[in-house]
């Protein structure tokens, strides 16, 4: 699959990313990393969905489409009109492509889950030829919530994608730049209003690496555990209604894509220590964990975020160490406004855990410690999916994971970190001093989001206030300030370019924390590591 110490450029690409050994999973098959990938961010459902439709249309007989997710909608229209999932992928099965999905059974829909969309799903790609397994093999009351789709041509190898990330192939999903939601949209808080905006990112990848995403849809396909594991009701549900049961052969694997491009891409992964044992991951897998803690251990002057929880003591400990240890770093997360379901228990179990995660931080780091939520020129809030961390413009991640102890260590996660070989030429050259320079791709990554959050050209004409650390987080703190003034003033006169407000965490009394805590802890944000690493406080 190409596992090169170096690339031509003489980067060592293990001083930001796992070694082996660093990894911690000796029975997976993936490669530490891969060199010669093209990487290209996908921001909002609209435009993934509209690269997929044309990516998946390029299939013809004997390729491959496998894909995995936490929900998936067979109805959503993935271009105005359609097609939508379930023809998008029938239509690819009997063009004679090869259709295999691993989708999370789910817990039921009274809890705001999606077990009947995702059958639904399953039954739909079966009918069209398909196959998709309900998989259940998680710890109880977590999930899987890998969300990848990777597409495999037999005949031309330099055809291959892959995408990864946060976006779901479901309602709600299908949003852009204006934030006006999905017309085919979920029940969320009532904040979010009837078509709630959603804010996501998706990352398509071409090169060596898309093998890598393959063999991550192999491993967990080919694992011989009965795929309703530990959920005996389930097991007798989808018995008596024909659900599949077992995943059939795969035909082997295709050769890896040729290079095509600068940027090493390393999958990172979270699998919970479980039983019966993953047969790719017998100790669980939290590489994840380690990839992030390795990166942000040797962040400098900023750690830029988006996230759609951004809880846990565990993991604030992390940014709260940088912060003490580097009075240069400042740190730059942007969270949804408030939670996507009303109702108390769905809400202060969630503000205990991002109340903790943030004082934590700015008892660490006072004044840079920078906290924004998004909403639309209407004055939506905007819900933000996104899972992306860049750090120093030199490391970036974009995935389904995140920032908490359940993503690090409870569910299946998926997560590709970027390091790209090509230094960016715009000052400054180098904003930490240490000689690794800014890299184009994060750079890159990190300055889109800006431009749409701050309303400047997306083009990059703007950019001056946004390129250098500092300017940054002065541009966004002013940005948030000059709305959040015109909201106070009664929303009198022009309305102010941008869209970042600063982040205000609900106050809650006592007693509400002292029932809340517990259940954050217990259902939130479990723990799914062996009982010898939560005695070491370790990943």
């Amino acid at each position: 699959m190409g596992d090169p110490e170096h690339d031509l450029t003489g980067e060592d690409p293990q001083r930001w990313l796992l070694t082996a050994e660093e990894r911690g999973n000796p029975s997976t098959d993936l490669p530490r990393w891969t060199a010669g990938n093209l990487c290209i961010p996908l921001v909002h459902g609209s435009e993934y969905f509209d690269r997929l439709v044309e990516a998946v249309e390029r299939l013809d007989e004997g390729d491959h489409l496998f894909f995995t997710d936490w929900r998936g909608d067979p109805d959503e229209e993935l271009r105005p009109g359609g097609p939508t999932v379930a023809q998008l992928f029938t239509e690819a099965v009997r063009r004679g492509v090869l259709v295999r999905g691993l989708v999370w059974r789910s817990h039921v829909d009274w809890m705001s889950f999606s077990a009947a969309e995702n059958r639904a799903l399953d039954r739909e790609v079966e009918d069209g030829g398909g196959v998709v397994v309900l998989d259940q093999r998680v710890r109880r009351g977590g999930s899987h919530h890998q969300k990848l789709v990777v597409l495999r041509h037999d005949q031309d190898a330099t055809q291959d994608v892959a995408f990864v990330g946060g976006i779901d192939l479901c309602h709600s999903r299908r949003d852009d730049a204006e934030h006006r939601g999905d017309p085919q949209a979920l029940a969320m808080a009532e904040a979010y209003g009837p078509t709630p905006p959603w804010h996501d990112v998706q990352l398509e990848i071409r090169g060596p690496a898309v093998a890598a995403v393959d063999t991550v849809f192999r491993e967990r396909w080919g694992d011989p555990t009965d795929p309703d594991a530990g959920n005996p009701i389930a097991h007798v549900i989808d018995r008596f209604s024909r659900g599949r049961m077992t995943a059939d052969r795969l035909p082997p694997q295709l050769p890896p894509p040729p290079p095509c491009g600068p940027m090493f891409v390393q999958n990172l992964r979270t699998y919970p220590a479980i039983r019966p044992r993953y047969r790719f991951a017998p100790e669980g897998e939290r590489s994840v964990a380690r990839g992030y803690t390795k990166a942000i251990e040797r962040a400098r002057r900023l750690i830029y975020l988006e996230d759609q929880y951004m809880w846990s003591a565990e993991v604030a400990q992390l940014f709260a160490d940088a912060l003490r240890k580097y009075p240069d770093l400042h740190l730059v997360v942007v969270v949804p406004r408030v939670p996507d379901q009303d109702g108390a228990i769905a809400e202060r179990p969630q503000y205990v855990g991002r109340w903790q995660a943030l004082e934590l931080c700015r008892s660490a780091g006072p004044d840079r410690v920078h906290v924004f939520d998004v909403e639309n020129h209407e004055g939506t809030p905007v819900y933000v999916h996104a899972k992306v961390c860049v750090v120093d413009d030199v490391w970036a991640s974009v995935g389904s994971d995140n920032f908490n102890r359940r993503s690090w260590t409870h569910d299946s996660e998926l997560s590709s970190a970027v390091l790209d070989t090509t230094r960016d030429q715009r000052e400054p050259l180098d904003p930490t001093g240490v000689g690794d320079g800014a890299r184009v791709f994060a750079r890159d990554l990190r300055l889109r989001l800006a431009r749409e959050h701050t309303d400047r050209d997306p083009g990059g004409a703007e950019d001056a206030g946004l390129i250098d650390p500092a300017a940054f987080v002065a541009t966004l703190e002013a940005s948030a300030d000059a709305l959040d003034a015109w909201h106070a003033g009664g929303r009198e006169g022009p309305r102010p370019r941008g869209r970042l407000r600063r982040h205000r965490p609900e106050k809650l009394s006592r007693i509400t924390r002292l029932w809340a805590t517990p259940v954050y802890r217990l259902i939130d944000d479990p723990d799914g590591r062996p009982l010898r690493l939560r005695r070491r406080g370790s990943f």
